[in-house]
């Protein structure tokens, strides 16, 4: 059995684009997936230089892992979007690629989104953080 989710934007805090400012969900077993990167299943960098195709393989990765743990996009508790760069129009396409995957649905939750100097693999320019409701 899943557990039980509620989402929540409390009254005097601003609206948002989607997502919700608190999560909560009850006592039972949770994932917590690594930072899911660009990476093929062979461990090569997808989309170099192209922050949306990242996105793609990240949302794809990131599906993956979380039939694993016995969850999917609508388990998600907490995401958190790591996005090199600054550039506002680069954060918003990234958050707008992975609202449009078949993930889009985790973004509805608590969600954070981040402009970063480097992330971990040479040309990496996108990871996603989740955690989740997991299968009890």
């Amino acid at each position: 059995m899943k557990a039980k989710i509620v989402k929540l934007n409390p009254a005097g805090m601003h609206p948002t684009p989607g997502y919700h400012h608190v999560t909560v969900a009850a006592a039972g077993p949770v994932a917590y997936l690594a930072g899911q990167c660009p990476l093929d299943e062979d461990g090569v960098l997808v989309g170099p230089g192209d922050p949306v195709v990242q996105a793609g393989q990240v949302a794809a990765n990131a599906m993956v892992a979380l039939a694993a743990a016995g969850a999917g996009p609508g388990d998600v508790l907490r995401s958190v979007i790591y996005v090199v760069g600054e550039d506002r129009e680069t954060l918003s396409a990234v958050w707008d690629a992975l609202n449009a995957s078949p993930l889009g649905e985790a973004f509805s939750t608590a969600s954070t989104l981040l402009g970063v100097v480097r992330l971990g693999f040479e040309g990496q320019l996108v990871e996603l953080d989740l955690t989740a409701a997991a299968a009890g």
